[in-house]
């Protein structure tokens, strides 16, 4: 397929390279929208993403750190388009005007998305080469540009290049012959334009960069790197011998990602999870494309007309494309660029050197354990757990709930396999429609069900997102007895050193009957509407928390809620109401939150925070009621305050009744309310600010210390 000369002159482009550090486009002001009762959720999540990416603009954060939140950054806007852009498309496409609670269409927030990403990404751009590449050349580690070695680090390149790409690269031209070929969802690609000696007129192929190899390509002293675009780009006549490279581009698309499964194909789950990960690697939707600054108009053209897109689907970025690669970057052994290492402590009841020999079953019949994570070890409260469940010999069965972990090499599903192969009955609920780990989900569930556990996949049409273990045991006296696990975060030991959570293990028999019945309406038929103490999306969760919202209506009413999303119109309209009626509101929401605070007449009493920083606030805390209050209640669980949450997953809260606990746990929300080093604040326009830092107070060192203190027995300085 042949293109049209490109406005500037071919000849001048034969061996120039995108540069990686082009000065940086100014940042578009997003246009405010109308004000409404609510906040679009969208717009609200990309507000999250911008506190993110402020974390790679602070400068008093070690280096390495910064890196890595712009890595976070880029892989949390790579998910964005993938499900929340591709589904407003799918609306748009399919003629749907119906507006979002905050009162905006499809196109509308669209329009909305397309003009702060725009500003996102050239802030982002700025941020990385104005600022963490002068820096990073500083502390010794370079990025080069490829024209910029010297004759022995090109042929260090070189070589690296004819033993370890070049026999992985495909070209494929475009031409009558050669139809336009697929391009993959987040591949980074070049666009090469060639000419042919003889007859001079242009053509188009494209080169994969292929996604196994590493994002940069590491020099011989370990601390220079070449982008891996620009080291295939400085050997395209290997690719095409005999051709002129007239110039090459770097694009990237993005794919519609969001896909669900129908009731129609729900009958064999796995097969149907199967079809829907062929349909997101096939998806025929490209809902990004992302192309480097010194693309021509007709290569463009070229692009958007054989994938099918309009011009506000692409992107131009001013500098070097997909910056997750950057996690490589993280990985170099510089200790002094990173935070301090934080090794997480023993639960001091759960702490061996205490007491010899000590067995978690007795810990627990003497009373419950709260968890705190990254703070108290997952491995030695959650793991040990399941791990002496596996191998005690008066334990019966184990059920369980996976929705994320670290697979097969897991240490939960290796106790849940060692289990099974020591006789006991042994159940596991995975959640294989967890977004972006169904391919892994299904693996581990056919390496369980081949050691003999009992695998199952929940209730059609609704997400188990709760988790929860249980372990029946009998006791001395030969009586049953049942023991849990009831927590905010997945099952997976990597993800809880750098997740915040908050757990449960407990004996207490109504619990342990509760999350029986629970796992009896998920594994079989039942129609479970009462549970003794625990809270059940979809069936109890949403009128109770609508109970204890109605009860704090009231002058003297006390509201805190930590979340990660709160969306809810059902939910946000009762705060609403609650504040009219006197009710002091606290939120604290990490992402996205539809809540417009502080207007008068309507959330004059509410306040709403987000906190941000090194370890990702992932629990979900609620009380209802002044801390002195004889009615106050306590709950955490897995349910953020979101439609999907409330009506469309099979979710868990859990009451905290015992006292201690409940100390604690008011110890982390006013720690959360104190902080003013990583908190932002919503303003009633729907802006956030960065709270000013007058005492200093710093809620994850905070809380570091209370754990070493705990762990310890001896006072820790701040």
């Amino acid at each position: 397929m042949s293109i049209g000369r490109a406005a500037d002159d071919p000849a001048s482009r034969d061996s120039r390279l995108v540069p990686l550090f082009p000065p940086p486009r100014p940042a578009r002001v997003p246009v405010a929208q109308p004000p409404s009762r609510f906040i679009n959720r969208h717009l609200s999540w990309l507000d999250f993403n911008a506190r993110v990416l402020s974390l790679a603009e602070d400068a008093d954060r070690p280096l390495l750190e910064r890196c890595k939140f712009l890595a976070i950054f880029s892989s949390n806007l790579d998910e964005f388009f993938q499900v929340r852009v591709g589904g407003l498309r799918e609306q748009l496409l399919a003629g749907v005007t119906t507006p979002s609670p905050d009162g905006l269409s499809p196109a509308e927030q669209l329009h909305a998305i397309r003009q702060c990403v725009d500003a996102l990404v050239a802030r982002q751009m700025e941020i990385f080469s104005g600022s963490i590449v002068p820096e990073l050349e500083a502390a010794g580690i370079r990025f080069c540009d490829y024209p910029s070695l010297d004759a022995g680090d090109r042929r260090h390149v070189d070589r690296v290049f004819e033993d370890s790409i070049y026999p992985v690269l495909t070209p494929l031209a475009v031409d009558p012959a050669h139809p336009f070929p697929y391009i993959s969802n987040l591949s980074l690609n070049l666009a090469v334009v060639v000419a042919d000696p003889q007859h001079r007129e242009p053509r188009v192929a494209r080169v994969k960069v292929p996604p196994l190899l590493e994002r940069f390509i590491v020099m011989p002293d370990g601390e220079r790197f070449v982008p891996l675009e620009q080291v295939i780009a400085a050997h395209l006549d290997r690719l095409f011998p005999g051709m002129s490279i007239v110039a090459h581009h770097v694009f990237r698309v993005t794919r519609n990602a969001d896909f669900a499964v129908g009731d129609e194909e729900a009958e064999d789950l796995i097969a149907a999870v199967e079809t829907i990960l062929r349909r997101r690697r096939r998806s025929p939707r490209v809902v990004r494309m992302e192309v480097d600054g010194t693309m021509s108009g007709d290569v463009e053209d070229l692009l958007r007309r054989e994938l099918e897109i309009e011009r506000d689907e692409v992107i131009t970025v001013p500098g070097v494309l997909d910056l997750r690669g950057l996690w490589g970057l993280y990985r170099l052994d510089r200790p002094e660029l990173k935070d301090a290492v934080w090794t997480p402590v023993t639960q001091p009841r759960l702490n061996p050197e205490r007491e010899a020999a000590q067995d978690i079953f007795d810990v627990l019949d003497s009373g419950p354990v709260l968890l705190h994570h990254p703070y108290d070890s997952f491995d030695t409260s959650v793991g040990s757990f399941l791990a002496q469940a596996a191998v005690d010999p008066r334990v019966l069965a184990i059920k369980q709930t996976l929705y994320r972990t670290s697979g097969p090499s897991s240490p939960i599903v290796r106790a849940l396999i060692r289990a099974a192969e020591e006789g006991k009955q042994v159940v596991a609920l995975v959640e294989l429609t967890a977004r972006f780990d169904e391919e892994a989900n299904i693996a581990w569930a056919r390496e369980l069900e081949e050691a003999g556990v009992h695998v199952v996949y929940g209730v059609v049409g609704l997400k188990t997102h709760a988790k929860t273990s249980l372990v029946v045991r009998r006791d001395e006296s030969g009586r049953i007895r049942r023991y849990c696990h009831l927590g905010t975060g997945n099952y997976n030991e990597i993800t809880a050193r750098m997740y915040e959570d908050i757990g449960v293990l407990t004996a207490d028999p109504q619990m342990g009957a509760d999350v029986a019945d629970l796992f009896n309406f998920l594994t079989g038929y039942s129609r479970q509407e009462e549970f003794g103490r625990l809270l059940v999306a979809p069936v109890t969760l949403r009128p109770r928390l609508l109970d204890l919202i109605r009860r704090e209506s009231r002058p003297g009413g006390v509201v805190v809620i930590k979340v990660n999303n709160l969306a809810d119109p059902e939910v946000i309209d009762a705060l609403y109401d609650a504040s009219r009626a006197g009710c002091e509101i606290d939120l604290v929401v990490r992402s996205a939150c539809g809540v417009r605070p502080g207007v008068e007449g309507m959330s004059g009493r509410i306040r709403v925070r987000s906190i941000v920083g090194r370890w990702l606030e992932h629990s979900r805390i609620y009380r209802f009621g002044a801390v002195d209050s004889p009615q106050v209640e306590y709950f955490i669980g897995s349910a953020d305050l979101m439609v999907r949450n409330l009506d469309g997953r099979v979710e868990l809260c859990v009451p905290i009744l015992d006292a201690e606990m409940r100390a604690r746990l008011e110890s982390v929300l006013d720690a959360n309310l104190r902080d003013d080093t990583l908190t932002w604040v919503l303003h009633s326009d729907g802006s956030w600010t960065k709270l000013p830092s007058r005492l200093g107070f710093d809620l994850h060192a905070e809380l570091q210390r209370e754990a070493v203190e705990r762990a310890t027995g001896r006072s820790v300085q701040s």
